[in-house]
């Protein structure tokens, strides 16, 4: 392989080791990051007109995770239903399928990683604004009270820093506050 078709490669976001003809084995988080990043920017090409990544707004975000509320396979019951605030209801509604919170915090997490890896700066990154963090709150709060699940923020400690250090928040995924 040449040089001209390594570089080519790796512009082109090629999974292959430089100098090897095996593809570089990614984690998990890393190869769910790329396909996250694709799958986003697949969206905003697809927006008529076309979108690029460096005139993305937080807007663009927000249409795209409520685009992707129609893959969702969380229940979250509206208020009208005889089922709402009940953690296991006793039998189907009408309800519709969502995204899960915890799912959309974190791909906006990956989101947020990616857009920086490639080269956006941290001060434009749409996927860091406050408008996010509040759907993501509101998200949050909507879908325990549907299901009837307090998300409560612990109490802090006081005492050494490494307990001050700690999250917050109730739940092992990152919230962005």
């Amino acid at each position: 392989m040449s040089n001209i078709d390594r570089g080519k490669e790796l512009v082109e976001g090629s999974s292959r080791s430089p100098g090897s003809d095996q593809p570089a084995t990614l984690s998990r988080y890393e190869s769910q990051k790329r396909r996250d990043w694709n799958t986003f920017g697949q969206y905003l090409r697809n927006q008529r007109p076309p979108i690029s990544i460096s005139q993305c707004t937080s807007n663009h975000v927000l249409e795209f995770l409520g685009y992707l509320d129609q893959f969702g396979k969380t229940k979250v019951h509206l208020q009208g239903c005889i089922f709402y605030g009940q953690p296991e209801p006793p039998a189907p509604c009408t309800c519709p399928l969502r995204q899960a919170w915890g799912s959309l915090d974190a791909l906006i997490g990956r989101l947020r990683a990616a857009y920086e890896e490639n080269g956006g700066s941290p001060e434009t990154n749409p996927f860091a604004s406050g408008a996010i963090r509040v759907y993501l709150r509101e998200v949050k709060e909507c879908q325990a009270k549907a299901r009837g699940i307090p998300y409560k923020k612990k109490k802090k400690k006081a005492g050494t820093s490494s307990e001050s250090k700690g999250d917050d928040d109730s739940t092992s995924f990152h919230t962005f506050s």
